[in-house]
């Protein structure tokens, strides 16, 4: 099974004490949302379940093996990461930038055959991007570059997403397409992990909810045991009121 662990896991924020390390069994098909306040180590964490950060101590494992014992071309065939923000230094178009989801699958020096642009068209299609593949990404708006952003990572086809605040600059409307679309890689058999600051979006999609604390402690576990009013309100020192819409919990912050 594709599971996604971490054994006695401290991530590196610099000037915090170590905390709880993290042990956490993530397995294809759930939906993990990890909330807390500014500076709690969310992207921190992304980033090193990624591989791209080292870990203060601990260790993750990917498949039941440890991730630094993987080629990195193994890993990107199996993780694929969203930032939070991208910097587009390199002019490319949205069409050429979609085709970077599949380089972990190239050769060095190799093109993308027909295989791969039907890959990236496709991404390109769901992201509701089509009409904007030969535009250079520069031009775009930060909701089109993020939408651009998950393409690119749809058309890697990853069997763990990593998502660092996924309706980041996204309307309304954006923001349950790319939802409704992460739900739907996780009933496709694939595992999401994404930091969310939305925790009505948390309460309505995750399965799962890892809670963060600005102090380095943390919980985590099925999304109905850690969705209680006064976990969250310390876990955000602010006040809530909890109601119900939808058949979903909604909080609303109080003064």
């Amino acid at each position: 099974m594709a599971s996604l662990e971490t054994r006695g896991l401290i991530v590196d924020v610099p000037g915090r004490s170590p905390g709880r390390a993290l042990d956490l069994c993530m397995a294809p098909g759930e939906c993990w949302g990890v909330l807390g306040p500014n500076g709690a180590g969310k992207t921190t964490l992304l980033h090193t379940l990624a591989g791209l950060r080292a870990p203060r101590a601990g260790l993750v494992r990917l498949e039941g093996r440890d991730l630094p014992r993987w080629r990195r071309r193994e890993v990107a065939q199996r993780l694929g990461v969203v930032f939070q923000e991208r910097h587009d230094e390199f002019p490319a178009t949205v069409m050429e930038t979609a085709l970077i989801g599949r380089h972990p699958y190239l050769s060095p020096w190799q093109r993308e055959g027909e295989t791969d642009i039907a890959h990236a068209r496709e991404a390109l299609r769901r992201l509701d991007l089509e009409h904007l593949a030969p535009r250079l990404v520069s031009t775009l708006s930060g909701g089109e570059r993020q939408r651009v952003s998950l393409a690119t990572v749809l058309a890697q086809s990853p069997l763990w997403w990593l998502v660092d605040e996924p309706t980041n600059h996204l309307d309304l409307h954006h923001q349950m397409a790319t939802m409704t679309l992460l739900e739907a890689q996780a009933r496709a058999g694939c595992g999401v992990v994404m930091c969310l600051h939305d925790l009505n979006l948390a309460a309505r999609w995750c399965s799962h909810l890892l809670l963060l604390y600005s102090d380095g402690e943390a919980c985590w576990g099925p999304a109905p045991d850690m969705l209680e009013v006064e976990a969250l309100e310390r876990l955000y020192g602010q006040k809530l009121m909890c109601v119900e819409a939808d058949g979903a919990p909604v909080f609303i912050p109080t003064r």
